[in-house]
């Protein structure tokens, strides 16, 4: 896992140049990472490398779970910390962590990038299966060939079973009848959906988005998914099956009045596609 920090003074993402290191090395060591880039650093200062002038401090989440600072890059610090890496492997982590053109994940996450100024959900559908499987259309038509269709075959992740192929259209009803005018209602029904996972890939970010676009419609709120912790989301997603308590309360907690601030909504999928990718 590759810590992130967001600025909001630059409106961007700093990376943590440890968690870099030790991904392309391979090393979950923090300390073996620490010495390894206090090497590396004095080494491409006196090759006056421009890695070193692209390095910031800023405060990250420590292994001792105290905030404190220490060295990030931007995007662009990334590419050319990677490259000085003496690691044959730093090409590969570059394609993962850059999502190139060539990964569905890459050109997906460009394409739920430009969703925000699609406006192709209309507000009669907002809440519907049809307006999940036109956010699910969007992000990944072109990309899998059933691509906003319903799944025939009954699908699972983990050990958990979801909603059989069998009863999955009468359950999707049953979830789009659900009320949604307030939070409990819309959560319960975000649950509900979550459990159906009416596609064979991409429930998640789609669903996400979705769910979204209730609270903004019902609430004039949204979610600020930056504020959610992954560790803490997908434990409460898995729980969420007998007891949604836990995610309720990370969803209350993260709502923003900030429906049309396109920085949110550009967050949200940066952190949509990161609950996403395996530690």
């Amino acid at each position: 896992m590759v810590r992130a920090v967001w600025s909001d003074e630059e409106n961007k993402w700093y990376f943590s140049v440890l968690d870099i290191i030790g991904a392309i090395n391979e090393q979950d060591d923090y300390q073996k990472n620490r010495n390894y880039w206090k090497y590396l650093k004095t080494k491409l200062q006196k090759e006056q490398n421009e890695v070193v002038s692209a390095t910031n401090q800023l405060k990250l989440l420590a292994p001792d779970g105290k905030q404190r600072l220490t060295d990030v890059v931007d995007q662009a610090g990334v590419d050319l910390l990677a490259r000085a890496v003496p690691n044959n492997k730093a090409t590969a982590f570059l394609d993962w962590f850059t999502y190139t053109d060539n990964s569905i994940d890459g050109q997906s996450r460009k394409k739920a990038y430009t969703f925000w100024e699609s406006n192709i959900i209309a507000e009669e559908e907002i809440g519907t299966v049809k307006a999940l499987q036109k956010i699910h259309a969007y992000i990944f038509g072109g990309l899998y060939d059933f691509a906003g269709q319903i799944r025939t075959r009954t699908i699972w992740k983990d050990g958990t079973v979801f909603c059989r192929a069998e009863y999955l259209r009468y359950n999707l009803a049953q979830i789009e009848s659900m009320p949604q005018s307030t939070f409990d209602e819309i959560v319960s029904k975000y649950v509900e959906m979550n459990v159906a996972h009416p596609f064979m890939e991409g429930n998640g970010r789609s669903t996400r988005i979705w769910l979204d676009m209730i609270f903004k419609h019902s609430l004039k709120q949204c979610v600020d998914w930056s504020k959610i912790d992954k560790k803490e989301y997908l434990q409460a997603m898995r729980l969420s099956m007998t007891d949604d308590s836990a995610i309720r309360a990370l969803l209350r907690g993260a709502l923003t009045d900030r429906i049309d601030d396109r920085e949110i909504f550009m967050k949200g999928i940066d952190y949509s596609y990161y609950y996403e990718q395996e530690d």
